[in-house]
């Protein structure tokens, strides 16, 4: 509810993912309770969520239904989350912006006459705006850096092929600067928690390429804020 209400007003959704109630009722009869049981998370919209499109902002791909969840939407299953939206982005996603011609602009709900940034754009300002609380961006260049500075947010890109990036639209570039998916968020500890749950035994074993390095939270409590 309060995510339709914010997207009314800033247009950051672009579709809301079925089967989360399915998926709740799963979950209540796993006996193993994930580090991120029952919390629902936005996605940014080039990640592979099944039965959906990953647009990447451009109309050729708007036909093309993924027939698989990414290997990050797996696992934030697993761990009990519930992926319930997908989030706007700027055309091609190499933009500060947030708009393409199929979704339109996306507000920043702090100032409907500013921009949200971009591209993780619609995750920023529907988190700012109060209709998500925790979110996956993706991050080259300021993707999820800009949007979280401009939408008075935390957020963290992590060392490239940290978190799996298989099974997300955005291969069609080849950057010399590797991209990566993180979390955006409204404080550091929701951060440190979905770092936490991605890095786990069922991202190492569905993604080989992904170092097997759980999160530590050790050095985490010994860095002090400048």
């Amino acid at each position: 509810g309060e995510a339709l209400e914010v997207t009314r007003e800033v247009n950051c959704v672009i579709d809301f993912i079925h089967g989360c109630e399915d998926q709740l009722q799963k979950l209540k009869k796993q006996k193993e309770k994930g580090l991120l049981y029952g919390i629902p998370i936005s996605i940014k919209d080039h990640i592979n969520c099944k039965g959906h499109v990953s647009s990447g902002g451009m109309v050729k791909f708007l036909g093309q239904v993924k027939e698989d969840d990414s290997v990050i939407v797996q696992v934030l299953k697993s761990q009990g989350a519930i992926p319930f939206v997908k989030t706007n982005i700027p055309q091609t996603m190499i933009n500060y912006d947030c708009s393409n011609l199929i979704f339109g602009q996306t507000l920043n709900p702090l100032n409907p006459q500013k921009s949200p940034g971009g591209s993780s754009g619609g995750e920023g300002a529907l988190i700012a705006g109060g209709g998500s609380i925790l979110g996956i961006g993706s991050d080259v260049a300021g993707s999820i850096r800009l949007p979280s500075s401009f939408c008075g947010l935390c957020g963290l890109k992590p060392t490239g092929n940290r978190i799996s990036p298989s099974a997300c639209s955005d291969r069609t570039f080849v950057l010399a600067v590797t991209g990566s998916l993180g979390p955006m968020a409204r404080d550091v500890d929701s951060l440190a928690l979905c770092m936490k749950a991605l890095l786990c035994e069922e991202m190492f074993r569905l993604d080989p390429t992904v170092p097997p390095i759980p999160f530590d939270e050790e050095v985490r409590l010994r860095g002090n804020p400048m």
